[in-house]
């Protein structure tokens, strides 16, 4: 969970980004540390979105396609060769979790 000065952080990041392309500014030219904090957030949503529950590093999330078809058919999960990635990352953990 973020602290509410982070939430601060990200919310003034945006903003300075918004302003930026708003003034025709590529996010080249915005200072380095706003470029930063933006590349973070980025990626943090980037792992919500393919499942991960924390970062990119661990878990099913981290995984690729095929990494997580390999590890569906150690588990006896059926139908992965149907499923997209979301699907395997979810089932692969649904499984992992009911061992």
């Amino acid at each position: 969970m973020a602290t509410q000065k982070q939430r601060q952080a990200a919310r003034r990041n945006v903003k300075k980004a918004q302003a930026g392309a708003r003034r025709k500014k590529t996010i080249t030219k915005l200072s380095k540390r706003t470029r930063t904090a933006l590349g973070r957030e980025g990626a943090k949503a980037a792992a919500r979105k393919r499942g991960a529950s924390k970062g990119t590093g661990t878990g099913a999330g981290a995984m690729t396609v095929t990494e997580l078809q390999r590890e569906a058919a150690r588990l006896g999960i059926d139908g992965r060769s149907k499923m997209g990635k979301a699907q395997l990352i979810r089932a692969v953990g649904q499984k992992r979790r009911s061992r």
